[in-house]
């Protein structure tokens, strides 16, 4: 059977040829000749489609007078809808030879680069991703702390790079740690080393504790595993985009600032617990402090205590109020300044336990 290769005679010259004069800028010229396709092609769907719109609209019209024709029983009326009818007849009958024509023009229309060819099928496919798996709480603090322990001294390894490149470089041949556990650990550890006062230390892991958490929120925004950004920050960094910097430098003093605030609280914190557990060894059987009962004496009893000396003790107390001296003699009592003997308080001076400074 022989093959009929006519419908191959009429098509457009495609845009890519070759024809065109030397002194006449050809990419300007097929960018020309494209979009006058275009804008022809756009103009004759507008065409056809008002067509069909005007056909429906004539045609619904036409059934509504029918309608109407039947219903009416006036002479007069019934003239009037048949005239329309007619008219309208005539104007369904123009704009479906119009619309005949522009099937016709598009059937025998030559075929472009936008019309030869033409999608048989569409499908997209979209992979679902697994649902990670779900986590307590208490799972997540117990393996982030499995992999801090694990890989402690390579992060320590890391926090201590100044370089750029060395920091790239290691971070690409130990995937691994770049995670959300490397900021965390490293973020202890400045914590730790400004609380050892090793502030310039601390600065340089806190450095390299921005650079991964920098990593990480790059990773984030564009949606893919850490180690993916590696090269891109470093490469970004490495530019001097003042801008980038400035804002690195600006996150790198904000952290900074926080590391020394929480130290101190740390700090103070254990300051605290360690006087207050220093307090509750000092506190007397009755639950004073000698330290702070010796401070309310007058001095008197001050210099009394000091010296160890009974008897000028007893002389003083006994100058004193008799409610006063009893209550500054049950106060040194209850907080272990004066042991009294089993026969009352005129105990031998060895008896009685040091004031505690």
């Amino acid at each position: 059977m022989p093959i009929d290769y006519s419908k191959w005679k009429d098509i457009e010259i495609s845009d890519d040829e070759d024809d065109t004069h030397p002194n006449i800028d050809t990419p300007s010229l097929f960018r020309w000749r494209h979009q006058a396709r275009v804008d022809r092609m756009g103009d004759f769907e507008r065409e056809k489609s008002a067509a069909k719109e005007n056909l429906q609209k004539s045609q619904q019209e036409l059934t509504g007078l029918k309608n109407k024709l039947q219903q009416s029983d006036q002479e007069s009326e019934k003239l009037k809808i048949n005239a329309d009818i007619d008219k309208l007849e005539k104007q369904f009958s123009e704009w479906k030879n119009k619309e005949a024509e522009l099937e016709k023009q598009e059937r025998l229309a030559p075929w472009n680069v936008d019309t030869i060819c033409r999608d048989g099928f569409s499908k997209t496919t979209v992979n679902k991703l697994a649902k990670p798996k779900e986590v307590t709480e208490e799972e997540r603090l117990s393996q982030s702390q499995a992999f801090m322990d694990q890989h402690k001294k390579q992060i320590e390894k890391f926090g201590f790079y100044s370089s750029w490149n060395d920091s790239k470089e290691y971070l690409l041949e130990h995937t691994h740690l770049a995670c959300e556990d490397t900021a965390n650990y490293l973020t202890y550890w400045c914590v730790n080393l400004q609380m050892e006062e090793k502030n310039s230390l601390m600065k340089q892991v806190a450095h390299q504790t921005i650079v991964m958490q920098y990593i990480l929120e790059l990773a984030k925004t564009m949606d893919v595993p850490p180690i993916a950004c590696v090269n891109s920050f470093f490469t970004k960094i490495q530019l001097c985009d003042a801008k980038y910097m400035e804002g690195f430098n600006s996150e790198l003093a904000a952290f900074i600032g926080r590391i020394e605030r929480r130290a101190k609280e740390k700090t103070d914190k254990l300051i605290a617990e360690i006087e207050a557990e220093e307090r509750e060894k000092r506190l007397g059987p009755g639950g004073l402090d000698p330290s702070e009962v010796y401070e309310e004496l007058p001095e008197e009893l001050q210099r009394c205590f000091d010296s160890k000396d009974i008897s000028q003790l007893q002389d003083c107390l006994a100058k004193m109020p008799l409610a006063e001296a009893e209550l500054c003699l049950q106060k040194c009592i209850d907080s272990g300044l004066w042991v009294p003997g089993p026969t009352g308080p005129a105990e031998e001076e060895e008896e009685t336990p040091e004031l505690e400074q």
